[in-house]
C-alpha cells in the first residue's frame, strides 16, 4: 500500500474514426459502407473537432486520463460504427431488414477494439465487443470470438419493450450465451442509454425519452435477477454501468418481498408455484453476480454503497463525455467520498474492477505512484465546485 489510490474508470468510451472502421470492414461490405457514408452526419458534440480525437488517439488518451489520476479503464463503445444510425449505446436494435449490416459495423468495431486494447496500453484497457441479442448463435459466435482476441466482456443492449424478432434476455434461449461466459470468464455488461420505445412523432416525443430512460434502461438487472439465470450459471458475472446506485436498495428489497410472498402460493389474486419461486431471493443473486458501474458519483450515489455492498461499488469516470468528471476527477472524487475508509475506496476505485475485468493491479500501482491522487487529498472535503464542469457529479446532491 502507498499513500496513493490506483483508479480505474469502470466507464470509458472510445472508437475509430469512419476512415479506420473502413479498413476492419468485412471487404464484401465496404462499396455499401461508402455510399452509406456519403448520407452520414456525426450526431454527438463530443466527437466534433478537436474531442474527437480523444475516443482513439493513445498518446493524448493517456496523457489526459494520468493527469486526471486515473491508469486504466473498461472500454466501451462511443463513435458511431459503420451502417448505425446513430451511436450505439442509444441506438434502437436492427430490424431482420438491417440485421446483416449492422452486424458487420460491430464487427469492424470489435475487431478495432481488440486490436487497440491489445497494443502498448493493454495493461491499462478492459474492452468489451459487442453483441446484438436478434441471433443467438451470432452472439455465442462473438463472445467466444471476444476471448480468443483478448477482451474482457461483451456488451448486451437493452431490447426496447415494442422491439419485434428479439428474445428478451430472461428467455432460457439465452442460456447457451450465459454458459460461455461463464465457462470463459467473459463478463456480460449492459451499459445506460437504450431500451426506450419508439416514442414517435410527436412535439412530446424528445422530452418523454429523457424522462422515462431510465425506466427502460434498468430493466435488464430485474431481467437477470429473477430468469434463473444466475441459479444456473452462479460463476456469470454481471454488470451494469452508468445506470446509478441508489435505486438498487429499494429494487432488490422489493424484489425480495415478492419473492417471499410467493411461499405463500399467492401474492394478491395471483397464484404461484414452487417452479416459479427461485431458491434464493434475488438480493442474494445480486450479493454474488452482480457489479454496479457507477458512473460520475454524487455523494447521495456514494453512500449507495451501504445498500449494495462496497465489492459490488465501481468507480467510473464516464470520459471523454462532457457529463464525465475530467478533468476534475480528483475534485469529483473528493465530493462525493471524503472521509470514507481508505481500505473501501481501495475497492470502489481499482479493486472491484480488476477483479471484475481482469486488470493486473501490480502493474497498474506502478503507474498510480507517479500519478495516483493521495489518500490525503481525496480525504479533503470539496468546498467549491469546478465552474465549467458539466458533470453531474457536481450538480447532484
Amino acid at each position: 500500500m502507498t499513500d496513493r489510490y490506483t483508479v480505474i474508470s469502470a466507464d470509458g468510451h472510445a472508437g475509430a474514426n469512419m476512415e479506420t472502421y473502413r479498413e476492419y470492414l468485412d471487404p464484401a461490405w465496404r462499396d455499401e459502407f461508402d455510399a452509406w457514408r456519403d448520407k452520414y452526419r456525426n450526431p454527438f458534440r463530443d466527437l466534433q473537432a478537436d474531442g474527437r480525437t480523444r475516443n482513439w488517439d493513445d498518446d493524448r488518451r493517456i496523457a489526459e486520463m494520468e493527469a486526471d489520476g486515473v491508469v486504466a479503464e473498461v472500454v466501451f463503445p462511443n463513435t458511431v460504427p459503420p451502417f448505425f444510425p446513430t451511436g450505439q449505446l442509444v441506438a434502437r436494435p436492427p430490424t431482420e431488414r438491417s440485421y446483416a449490416r449492422r452486424l458487420a459495423g460491430i464487427r469492424a468495431h470489435n475487431r478495432w477494439l481488440a486490436e487497440w486494447c491489445g497494443g502498448p496500453h493493454r495493461h491499462r484497457r478492459a474492452g468489451l465487443a459487442q453483441v446484438f441479442l436478434n441471433d443467438v448463435d451470432d452472439a455465442v459466435a462473438e463472445a467466444r470470438w471476444a476471448k480468443e482476441h483478448g477482451l474482457a466482456g461483451i456488451l448486451v443492449p437493452t431490447t426496447p419493450p415494442d422491439a419485434a424478432g428479439i428474445t428478451p434476455i430472461y428467455a432460457p434461449e439465452w442460456d447457451r450465451l450465459w454458459e460461455v461466459c461463464q465457462d470463459l470468464d467473459l463478463t456480460v455488461v449492459n451499459h445506460g442509454g437504450s431500451g426506450s420505445p419508439d416514442y414517435g412523432p410527436y412535439p412530446a416525443a424528445k422530452f418523454l425519452w429523457i424522462a422515462e430512460a431510465a425506466t427502460f434502461f434498468r430493466r435488464p438487472l430485474t431481467h437477470m435477477l429473477v430468469s434463473g439465470a444466475f441459479e444456473r450459471f452462479p460463476r456469470l458475472k454481471f454488470v451494469i454501468t452508468e445506470q446509478g446506485a441508489s435505486w438498487i436498495p429499494p429494487l432488490l428489497a422489493q424484489l425480495d418481498g415478492y419473492h417471499d410472498q410467493m411461499s405463500s402460493g399467492r401474492i394478491g389474486e395471483l397464484k404461484y408455484g414452487d417452479e416459479d419461486r427461485l431458491p434464493l431471493r434475488p438480493s442474494e443473486y445480486f450479493a454474488r453476480n452482480v457489479w454496479v458501474g457507477v458512473s460520475f458519483p454524487s455523494p447521495v450515489e456514494a453512500e449507495a454503497r451501504h445498500g449494495i455492498g462496497v465489492d459490488r461499488f465501481m468507480w467510473g469516470s464516464d470520459y471523454p463525455h462532457d457529463e464525465g468528471t475530467y478533468p476534475y476527477t480528483v475534485a469529483s472524487l473528493r465530493r462525493s467520498f471524503a472521509g470514507v475508509d481508505p481500505a473501501d475506496l481501495r475497492r470502489m476505485l481499482a479493486g472491484n474492477a480488476a477483479e471484475v475485468y481482469g486488470f493486473d493491479l501490480d502493474v497498474l500501482d506502478g503507474y498510480a505512484a507517479a500519478c495516483g491522487p493521495t489518500l490525503a487529498e481525496v480525504a479533503t472535503p470539496l468546498d467549491g465546485v469546478p465552474a465549467d464542469s458539466a458533470s453531474p457529479a457536481f450538480t447532484r446532491p
